[in-house]
């Protein structure tokens, strides 16, 4: 294996003096040092060249030299890069409309391949399991959107058509999604209020209210749904934007902690709103800042106005529906496909609740009539985008980064590839298209996806499978779920939360591996539960951005120390048995240096070197003013002509035997910015002051780059620089060596400029 050492030499120029290590440099240039050879140790030695007159003194590293040469940085600025994609973009070459054909609409590629005797028999018993839950799933979480049960049927059945073209993922199954209808909900609400429509508890299908200002013949069901499909538009708009203008990147903000956090917060809200209609009360649905304890107030405030019809019905449904899904999750192994007790819940309460007439007997909260067939198109209502613009963004964001990584976890799971981009662009259409057809925000569900998977679905064809069933139900069957009670659909909406609600078991776990990751999660939480889930998804990402700050700003600093009879360097708190190095320090910094932790890089690094050179310079100055007629300098020493400043650090009097080497260790830093290298500037200058050199050790050739660019230890934009190695050991042998040569020479000659004893090496 071979271990290479960067050392520098001052740039050529006419005046440019000799380095005692190199001798004259060529710019740009690295001489390394060959330190280890795969041949055995025995005959590392007969490979070296023999010295020869006038080579380098004691100072000279290891031998042979290597000269290597860096690469050229590309020629062409940021202005050309755009330009040339530009041009490559907008230049019309054979194939290229058939290519972006292919890239915009999948399904072209991967249906003429279609396997129908392998593939069709999965794909068709998945679609039909997956429509099976998606028909109650559709009504229950129209109620959740504030809208009609219809709107939920139309918003299963145009998705699941449109991501089957467009999409690159197999696995994935979108619909309504239940955080996404509770943020499609509020915005609808609040808007209904602020357009004076009637009270937000009227009954699903009650389309009795009439609008209070007048301005346009539309009943409070028609404003609800041009508002939700208003947003949707936005939503799809959005989404297709990010997706064209490559910004998939943006999904890595929101953390997986994050993400639980308020998938979470937004269960809790969910189950707060859906609690009306398990109890058949009739109370005002609140929005915005404390909806979430304004809510439960109401609910106990009304607690004796409960409906008990509702109440037996909601609680006969929980007790047969929560023990036959965990039996499904249980033994999901041993089952061809889950039982489907949602749907049986659903059809046996409506068929009770016609034949006994709850709704006239009991006065119990029923769907009322849902239309068959499809509506007449329809275009937004582009003046409530004003609006509704800032409501769709966390929309957007929410329904992209679930469908994304939903999609990478099973294209990971079955070895094929997911394009972010293209799954961006795929949500956003089934967004933006659908809204012409009555349609709210939709994104891909995390139950739907896993039955779909789990039930052998291979390919995008079970969608549309899904969607045919839906037909069936839009064509013929939805008339018959009249009499279904709305506390059936509250009771299946509340029993699809319990994967939200199972995550606050993991915080404890979480709370062992990163107590700032479970900080994240619970602020998120709290936020989106009692403030808005829009402030709460804000909150949540600020917050962990705040957390990535926090853990750069006081980073781990240590000292390190050697492994025995080894070339290795580590943490001396953390392991034993580590020797230390006489009279030199190995500092590692366990972050990138920048401005918010330059002060704590001083600081930890004073600390764990016992030596503040700020403050020693500054009592050797007052200790060193000499007394009138005096002929000695500090510690006894001889007073010299020179300055401070022109002195070299080998000659001053020593103010710190136990350490001559500071060797810093930045195999940790990714980069430094300005700030972070006049800290650097600053650690070396001050170090120097008191006669301890500063080496650096494991530098990357960005931060190279960086120290030369910023003058480190010499001119801006030169050659030279201070000392920097490839690794820590290559920096201790250099700093042993120097110190027994310094030694030699000052017994021998007289001390040379400074100039002269810069040894450089270049970066």
């Amino acid at each position: 294996m071979y271990l290479f050492i960067c050392l520098s030499a001052h740039a050529a120029s006419p005046g440019a003096t000799q380095s005692p290590l190199l001798g004259p440099a060529a710019p740009h240039s690295c001489v390394l040092s060959l330190l280890s050879s795969p041949v055995p140790m025995e005959d590392a030695p007969s490979r070296e060249p023999a010295p020869s007159k006038g080579s380098p003194g004691p100072h000279e590293a290891p031998a042979p030299f290597i000269v290597l040469e860096e690469q050229e940085p590309p020629g062409c600025s940021i202005r050309e890069l755009l330009l040339a994609r530009a041009r490559a973009a907008c230049r019309c070459r054979p194939g290229a409309l058939g290519r972006a054909l292919l890239r915009l609409l999948p399904v072209l590629e991967w249906l003429p391949r279609y396997n129908a005797r392998s593939q069709l028999l999965g794909d068709v018993v998945s679609g039909l399991l997956v429509g099976v839950v998606a028909i109650p799933q559709s009504i229950s979480y129209s109620l959740l959107a504030n809208q009609d049960p219809v709107y939920g049927i139309y918003t299963n059945f145009f998705c699941n058509i449109i991501y089957a073209a467009t999409a690159t993922s197999r696995h994935a199954s979108v619909g309504s999604f239940g955080v996404l209808c509770l943020m499609v909900g509020q915005s609808v609400t609040r808007h209904l209020q602020m357009a004076g429509y009637g009270d937000s508890s009227a009954a699903l299908g009650d389309n009795s209210s009439s609008p209070r200002n007048g301005t346009e013949p539309c009943d409070r069901s028609c404003y609800a749904i041009t508002v939700a499909l208003s947003l949707s538009f936005l939503v799809g708009l959005y989404q297709i934007l990010l997706g064209v203008l490559q910004m998939g990147f943006v999904a890595v903000y929101l953390s997986e902690p994050l993400l639980g956090g308020f998938v979470a917060g937004s269960s809790l809200t969910i189950i707060t709103s859906q609690m009306k209609y398990l109890l058949g009360l009739k109370i005002p649905r609140h929005e915005g800042v404390g909806s979430f304890i304004l809510t439960w107030v109401d609910l106990f405030r009304h607690i004796r106005s409960t409906n008990i019809c509702d109440l037996l019905t909601s609680l006969v449904a929980l007790a047969i529906i929560v023990p036959v899904k965990e039996l499904n999750e249980r033994y999901k192994e041993r089952l061809k496909a889950p039982f489907p007790i949602e749907l049986l819940v659903v059809i046996a309460a409506t068929l009770i609740s016609h034949y006994f007439d709850f709704e006239r007997r009991y006065k119990a909260a029923v769907c009322g009539d849902i239309p068959t067939g499809f509506r007449k198109p329809t275009v937004p209502d582009f003046s409530l985008f004003p609006s509704l613009a800032l409501d769709a963004l966390p929309i957007a964001v929410i329904g992209f980064a679930m469908t994304v990584s939903l999609a990478e976890i099973f294209g990971k799971k079955h070895g094929y590839a997911v394009s972010a981009n293209q799954e961006m662009i795929a949500i956003g259409m089934c967004n933006l298209i659908p809204s012409f057809f009555y349609c709210f925000a939709s994104s891909a569900a995390l139950t739907k996806t896993l039955l779909k998977e789990s039930t052998g679905s291979q390919t995008q064809v079970s969608g549309l499978v899904t969607s045919l069933v839906l037909l069936l139900v839009l064509l013929w069957i939805s008339p018959l779920f009249y009499s279904l009670q709305t506390s059936i659909l509250g009771v299946v909406t509340i029993v699809n939360l319990r994967g939200g609600l199972r995550r606050f078991r993991d915080t404890p776990r979480m709370w062992q591996l990163s107590k700032l990751d479970t900080a994240v999660w619970w602020a998120t939480m709290l936020c989106s539960t009692l403030v808005t889930t829009e402030i709460g998804l804000l909150v949540g990402v600020c917050f962990a951005l705040l957390c990535i700050i926090f853990r750069t700003q006081r980073p781990r600093a240590t000292l390190l120390g050697r492994v025995r009879d080894r070339e290795v360097y580590e943490d001396q708190a953390a392991y034993k048995q580590l020797s230390s190095i006489s009279n030199i320090k190995i500092f590692r910094f366990e972050c990138s240096l920048y401005y918010a932790n330059k002060d704590y890089f001083k600081a930890v690094l004073y600390q764990k070197t016992g030596l503040n050179p700020v403050l020693l310079a500054a009592s050797l100055g007052n200790r060193a003013r000499p007394e009138p007629g005096s002929s000695r300098g500090c510690c006894g020493c001889p007073r010299q002509s020179r300055s401070r400043a022109e002195s070299p650090p080998g000659d001053a009097c020593a103010p710190s035997p136990d350490m001559h080497t500071l060797i810093l260790d930045c195999g940790a830093m990714q980069f430094i910015d300005t700030v972070g290298l006049s800290a650097l500037k600053e650690t070396h200058h001050d170090y120097k002051e008191v006669g301890v050199q500063v080496l650096l050790a494991n530098c990357n050739p960005s931060i190279r780059q960086r120290l030369r660019e910023g003058g480190w230890a010499g001119r801006a934009g030169g050659a030279g620089g201070q000392l920097a190695f490839h690794s820590i050991h290559d920096a201790v042998q250099f700093a042993e060596r120097r110190r027994r040569g310094d030694s030699r020479d000052k017994r021998a000659a007289p001390p040379e400029p400074e100039e002269q004893q810069d040894f450089q090496v270049s970066l």
